[in-house]
C-alpha cells in the first residue's frame, strides 16, 4: 500500500512489533489431507495383537506403540507396532523381561524411551492375584530393551486409572485408584539418571480436582490440563489446569460461555484428551451411559469449546454411485451391512477405554470398547487444523488499553470523570452510545455554526498519542469504574471475572450489569448474571443481596434469596454478624421464603443473548457505520469510506501511518507491494480487518496472500487460510481467475499450476466463456504450454473434438 503519489510518507516509522510471529508462507501443491477429516486405517489383525481396551498407545517418531490392555478374557503386555507412513501392523522387537499383563497403567515417552508405570496386573479370567502396582518400566526403541528401575526411598501408592505425562525432564503421576478408593495426589520422578532417581510427592495448592479416576491429561502451553473422570457423587465436566512452576490447580470457569454458544463436553470418564498447538481435543467417554463420537475442541488462548464437524467424507460420492448400480442391477438399494462391508465408517463409533497420540498435525485413537462390551482393534486417524488464532478481540483490546486515535470523551457521573474511547467501535456495538453520540455531535455542529469554540482538545502534554479532536460526551448515570468494564466488554467481548473471596469484585460487576440494562445490552446483561451467580457463596451473598435490593435488580436478588434459604446454606449464613446487620425488610423477606418457598416459574421464552463483536463489526463494515468513517481509502481511483481507529488496531501499517504521518486531505492509495489488489480481493481484506472473516474465494487468496506481511497483521492467520484456499480450491470452473490473478500479481508457481491444470483439461476449460475474454499475452501462454506439453497425436484428437 502506499499514500497518493504527491505526498510520500518522509521517513514513515514503521513498528513491526506486534507481527513478529508473521512468516511468509510458500505455496505446495498437493497431495493433501482435508482438514478435519477422519480416515479409518488398516485394523490389527488377530494374528499381530488382540483387540483391546484400557491399553496405551504413544508416539515415537513415525510410529504408534501400542501396550497392554485386556482384550475381555485377558490382560495383555504385548508391545505393537503401528507405521504411520507404511499404514502397516508389527509386533515391535522386544528382549529383556516385560512388565506383567496389566491394564489402566500408564505409558510416555522421554527421549528415545517409553516408560510404564502402575496400572492393574492379575488373572481377570480367574479373578485371582489381582491387584495394584506401583513399578516403573523404561523400554528403550532403539534396542527393544525392557529394564525395571528400582527405585529407593518414598513411593506412590500403587494404582490404576491414573494420569501421567513428561514435563521438565520429570514423570508427572496424578490421580488414580488404589483399589480401595480414588486419589488425587501427584508425584513426580526425574527421568534423567535412574541410578540417582526417587520419587518425590507434590505439595499442591489451589482448587485441586476432587479425588479420581480413568480420566486423561495433557500438557499446552507449559500447563497440564485434566477433564472429567469417575469421581463419585462429585463427578463433574469440569477443566482443571495445573501450573507446574508453582504446583497450583485452577478450575476453568465458563460462566462465560453464554447461553446458545457451545458448552463444554458432558461429564464422562474413560475418554482421551490430547494437546496440539493451542488446542486440547476431547473424544469418546462413556457420558451419563451413553458413548458419544463428537469431537470436542477446547481453545486455551479464548478459553472457547467447540464441536468439530468433521469434513464430507471422500467416498460419499463413491457410495452414492454404488448404491445407484446396486439398485440398478438388482432393483432394490444395498443394505446397510452391505454398504458397511463395501465403505466401512471413516469416523470411529462411540467408545470408551480407547487411547490416543499426535504424530505431527494428526491425532490417531487406536482401540477401546464399543457397543456390547466388544474389544475394538480400529485404527482412526483425524486432521487438524493448524490455523494461527484470530486476535480480533486482543487487537481491539489493546487499541482500548493503548487509548492511541480516540476521538471521543465521556464524561461520567457527579465528579465528571473522563474516559476516552473510539467512535468507530463503541457506536458499533452499543445503539444507546450511538444515540448519544450522535446528538453530542449536532450540539457540536450547532455550537460551531453559531459561535467560536469547538471540539475540546487535549493539552498537548496530556494527550495520548495519536488522538486527534475529541467530542465530549455527557453521561450522568454512569460512574468510571463501571463504565470502563463496559468499554473493555466493547472492545474485546469479555470483562474481567471476579476474583475468589473479593466481595468488591461482585459488587463492581453488579454496577456493571445496572448499566448493561441501562444501555441495552443484552451480551453483557447475560455475561454479568453468570458471573455474579457463579460468585456468590456463603461469605458474600448477604452482600450481593443486599446490593441487588439497593440498586432494584431483581433477578440477583432472587438468585441470592434462594441460595440463602438451602438447607446447607441457611444456618450458616443466619449465624453470621452479616445477617445481624441486614435491614429487616430483607430479613423478614428471607424468613417468609424460608417458611413459604413460592412456586418455581419456568419460561419457555428464548433468552436473548444479544449480538457478538464479531456481528457488530460485521454490521458497521456494511454500512451501519458509514456516518462514523473518518478515512478514504483509494482503489485505483475509486473512493471506501473507512475507520482509522480499527485499521490502526488491526495493522502496523496503518498504525504508523496514522501516528507519525496522516495526509491531509484524509486519502490513501490502496495496495500491496506494487500490485493494486482488485476491488473483490480488497472487500475481502477489509472483512478480515473489521471482523477476522477467512472466508473467500481462491482469487482473492492470491491477491491477499502477501498481504499479512506487507501490512503488519497480528499474525499469518490470513495468509495460512490463503494459502489452504488456493492449494485446495483451484478447479477447472475457476482456474482462468486464478490465472489472471496470479499474472497480475506475478505469483509464478500459482501460475505455472494453473497452465498445468489448463493443459491437462483443456476439452472442459476450452469450453469457459472466461477463456475469450483473457488478455493476449495469457492466450500466448496457453498455448506456448500445449505446444510443451501434448504430442501432435494428441493436438489432432483434442482438435477434432473441440
Amino acid at each position: 500500500m502506499s499514500c497518493k503519489s504527491t505526498k510520500v510518507a518522509p521517513s514513515v516509522d514503521f513498528d513491526h512489533s506486534c507481527s513478529d510471529s508473521v512468516e511468509y508462507l510458500t505455496l505446495n501443491f498437493g497431495p493433501f489431507e482435508t482438514v478435519h477429516r477422519w480416515r479409518r486405517l488398516p485394523p490389527c489383525d488377530e494374528f499381530v495383537g488382540a483387540r483391546r481396551s484400557k491399553h496405551t498407545v504413544v508416539a515415537y517418531r513415525d510410529a504408534i506403540y501400542v501396550f497392554g490392555g485386556d482384550n475381555g478374557k485377558n490382560m495383555l503386555n504385548d508391545l505393537l507396532r503401528f507405521d504411520v507412513k507404511d499404514c502397516s501392523w508389527c509386533r515391535a522387537f522386544t528382549t529383556g523381561t516385560p512388565p506383567a499383563p496389566r491394564y489402566h497403567h500408564s505409558a510416555v515417552v522421554y527421549g528415545s524411551s517409553m516408560f510404564v508405570f502402575g496400572g492393574y496386573t492379575g488373572d481377570i479370567y480367574s479373578n485371582s492375584n489381582l491387584k495394584n502396582k506401583n513399578d516403573l518400566f523404561e523400554y528403550k526403541f532403539a534396542t527393544g530393551q525392557w529394564t525395571e528401575w528400582k527405585v529407593e526411598g518414598s513411593l506412590p501408592v500403587a494404582r490404576s486409572a491414573h494420569g501421567a505425562t513428561v514435563y521438565s525432564d520429570k514423570l508427572w503421576i496424578f490421580a488414580g485408584y488404589d483399589g480401595n478408593a480414588r486419589l488425587n495426589d501427584m508425584w513426580t520422578i526425574s527421568l534423567q539418571d535412574r541410578e540417582h532417581a526417587c520419587w518425590e510427592e507434590i505439595d499442591q495448592s489451589g482448587e485441586i480436582p476432587p479425588s479420581c479416576c480413568n480420566f486423561p491429561v495433557a500438557v499446552c502451553r507449559d500447563k497440564m490440563f485434566v477433564f472429567s473422570g469417575q469421581s463419585g457423587a462429585k463427578i463433574t465436566n469440569n477443566l482443571f489446569q495445573f501450573e507446574f512452576r508453582g504446583h497450583m490447580w485452577t478450575r476453568i470457569p465458563t460462566e462465560h460461555l453464554l447461553r446458545g454458544s457451545p458448552p463444554p463436553p458432558q461429564r464422562r470418564y474413560g475418554h482421551t484428551m490430547v494437546a496440539f498447538d493451542r488446542h486440547l481435543y476431547v473424544f469418546g467417554g462413556a457420558a451419563d451411559n451413553t458413548l458419544p463420537n463428537e469431537l470436542h475442541c477446547y481453545d486455551v488462548d479464548s478459553q472457547t469449546w467447540e464441536v468439530i464437524h468433521p469434513s464430507l467424507d471422500s467416498e460419499v460420492g463413491t457410495k452414492y454411485i454404488f448404491k445407484q448400480c446396486f439398485l440398478t442391477l438388482t432393483k432394490q438399494s444395498p443394505t446397510e451391512a452391505e454398504l458397511h462391508l463395501f465403505f466401512p465408517p471413516q469416523m470411529p463409533s462411540g467408545r470408551l477405554f480407547h487411547a490416543a497420540a499426535v504424530i505431527q498435525d494428526a491425532m490417531y485413537i487406536f482401540g477401546g470398547t464399543v457397543d456390547n462390551n466388544v474389544r475394538s482393534g480400529e485404527m482412526y486417524r483425524f486432521q487438524f487444523s493448524c490455523y494461527p488464532k484470530c486476535t480480533l478481540h486482543e487487537d481491539y483490546g489493546k487499541l482500548w488499553e493503548n487509548r492511541q486515535f480516540c476521538d471521543v470523551e465521556f464524561i461520567l457521573g457527579e465528579r465528571e470523570e473522563r474516559v476516552l474511547g473510539h467512535i468507530a467501535i463503541v457506536t458499533a456495538r452499543c445503539q444507546w452510545l450511538r444515540k448519544k453520540i450522535l446528538q453530542a455531535r449536532d450540539r457540536q455542529r450547532q455550537s460551531d455554526e453559531g459561535a467560536a469554540g469547538g471540539p475540546r482538545d487535549i493539552p498537548a502534554g496530556n494527550r495520548p498519542s495519536g488522538t486527534q479532536l475529541l467530542l465530549e460526551v455527557s453521561i450522568r448515570e454512569a460512574e468510571a469504574q463501571p463504565f470502563e468494564v463496559l468499554m473493555q466488554f466493547l472492545y474485546t467481548d469479555k470483562i474481567q471475572y471476579p476474583r475468589r473471596g473479593h466481595v468488591q469484585d461482585v459488587l463492581l460487576i453488579m454496577d456493571v450489569y445496572k448499566l448493561a440494562l441501562s444501555f441495552k445490552l443484552s451480551r453483557l446483561e447475560q455475561l454479568c448474571v453468570q458471573y455474579i451467580e457463579a460468585s456468590v457463596d456463603l461469605q458474600n451473598v448477604l452482600s450481593v443481596c443486599e446490593n441487588a435490593n439497593k440498586l432494584q435488580l431483581d433477578q440477583l436478588k432472587e438468585h441470592c434469596l434462594n441460595f440463602v434459604v438451602k438447607e446447607s446454606h441457611f444456618n450458616q449464613v443466619i449465624m453470621t454478624k452479616e445477617f445481624e446487620h441486614l435491614s429487616t425488610p430483607l430479613i423478614v423477606e428471607i424468613v417468609r421464603r424460608k417458611q413459604q418457598p413460592p412456586p418455581r416459574l419456568y419460561s419457555d421464552q428464548p433468552v436473548d443473548i444479544g449480538t457478538s463483536l464479531v456481528q457488530d463489526m460485521k454490521a458497521c463494515l456494511e454500512g451501519g457505520g458509514l456516518e462514523f468513517c473518518d478515512i478514504i481509502l483509494l482503489l485505483d481511483g475509486h473512493p471506501r469510506p473507512a475507520h482509522k481507529a480499527i485499521l490502526a488496531a488491526r495493522s502496523s501499517y496503518f498504525e504508523a501511518m496514522f501516528r507519525s504521518f496522516m495526509p491531509e486531505d484524509g486519502q490513501v492509495n490502496i495496495s500491496i507491494g506494487e500490485m493494486v489488489p482488485s476491488k473483490q480481493a480488497f472487500e475481502s481484506m477489509l472483512r478480515y480487518i473489521y471482523y477476522g472473516d477467512v472466508n473467500m474465494p481462491p482469487e482473492d487468496s492470491l491477491y491477499l496472500f502477501a498481504a499479512p506481511y506487507y501490512y503488519g497483521f497480528s499474525n499469518n492467520r490470513l495468509q495460512a487460510y490463503c494459502k489452504q484456499n488456493l492449494e485446495m480450491n483451484v478447479t477447472v470452473e475457476n482456474v482462468l481467475q486464478i490465472l489472471e490473478a496470479a499474472d497480475k500479481t506475478q505469483a509464478l508457481d500459482m501460475k505455472k499450476h494453473c497452465l498445468h491444470i489448463i493443459v491437462h483439461q483443456f476439452i472442459k476449460v476450452s469450453k469457459l466463456p472466461n477463456l475469450r475474454s483473457l488478455s493476449q499475452l495469457l492466450l500466448l501462454d496457453i498455448i506456448e504450454s500445449l505446444a510443451t506439453h501434448i504430442s501432435d497425436k494428441q493436438c489432432a484428437e483434442m482438435g477434432s473434438d473441440i
